[in-house]
């Protein structure tokens, strides 16, 4: 079993561990969680807008009225898993050091910029990003970065944070409830969706859903979409190495990579939604391959995701 359909909204996932899903799906509706102890809780990742985090918080208040947000935790340095921080700023936000990084480079300012530009990049980003508003959004860095792992201690509920990047992204931790064998795994897992590796290295990535396969748990929340199982896991273990397999190939034959993104065939994996992530994957692979490319910023690899789902004028 791939995933648990789950409702929107709050869902009571058992031992003071709730998971916050949105009603719709596509890039940037990401999840979020909370997870209980004595008068106190953890909050796991905010939304990409500060309406759909006044949202959360007011659909939580139920739980964190007893219960208030003591710590969040932002799983990685994407915006929608931290531009709503303003919102709990009095609270301890912690995050790897890695995704620190991540947040002083690509921040509410620079999503209204790429949002805003008269390109293929800009206008595939307006498709996909329009129903967000940035313009309240002042970020809010969080007040500790750990390395490696640590542990709190919320209310009485052992929190294992171990950060597992850069893989998607510079910095990406997982955030592991023992005693209610439920993990909150930030972007490391997409269930029902392509997976995107904005850093890598793949292998690291590869590495991450070992460790995950390898816990004693039941339940996964996902950063995007329905509560899961390791099934889950398994399918974007696949994917990953499915593609890094097809890339390394077209790679090894003098093809370009926007060449590769066009000629490689998803197969079994092509029913996953936003498959213009291809692009950007393949291009992770080869720069792993070849050290010596340089990097695309986000406006290029938002022109090469355009050109996969619309490789047409006019997007």
């Amino acid at each position: 079993m791939a995933s648990v359909l789950s409702p929107a909204g709050r869902i009571d996932l058992g031992h003071g561990c709730h998971a916050w899903v949105p009603d719709t799906a596509g890039w940037g509706m990401s999840n979020a969680g909370l997870v209980t102890g004595r008068g106190e809780s953890l909050l796991v990742d905010t939304l990409y807008d500060l309406h759909l985090t006044r949202a959360l918080l007011d659909g939580l208040a139920p739980v964190t009225d007893a219960a208030p947000v003591s710590t969040v935790v932002n799983t990685h340095g994407n915006g929608d898993h931290w531009f709503g921080n303003q919102l709990v700023a009095h609270a301890e936000i912690i995050a790897a050091r890695g995704s620190l990084t991540d947040m002083r480079q690509v921040g509410p300012a620079e999503m209204r910029a790429l949002t805003s530009a008269d390109t293929a990049a800009g206008r595939f980003a307006r498709r996909i990003f329009g129903r967000f508003d940035y313009s309240g959004v002042q970020p809010v860095l969080p007040h500790r970065v750990f390395d490696g792992e640590t542990v709190l201690d919320i209310g009485g509920t052992e929190v294992r944070l171990i950060d597992v990047g850069p893989a998607h992204s510079a910095g990406d931790t997982i955030v592991h409830v023992p005693r209610a064998r439920t993990v909150y795994t930030g972007d490391i897992v997409f269930a029902g969706s392509t997976p995107v590796i904005w850093h890598g290295p793949f292998a690291n990535w590869l590495t991450a859903c070992d460790l995950l396969l390898s816990l004693d748990m039941d339940i996964i929340v996902p950063g995007h979409g329905p509560v899961t199982t390791k099934e889950a896991v398994r399918t974007v273990r696949d994917y990953l190495s499915y593609v890094h397999e097809q890339a390394t190939a077209r790679f090894s034959a003098g093809m370009p990579a926007e060449a590769a993104g066009r000629d490689i065939s998803l197969g079994r994996f092509a029913d996953l939604d936003e498959s213009e992530r291809l692009a950007v994957n393949v291009h992770t692979v080869y720069r792993e391959l070849d050290p010596s490319l340089p990097p695309l910023d986000g406006p290029r690899l938002f022109g090469r995701m355009a050109d996969l789902a619309c490789p047409c004028p006019g997007l």
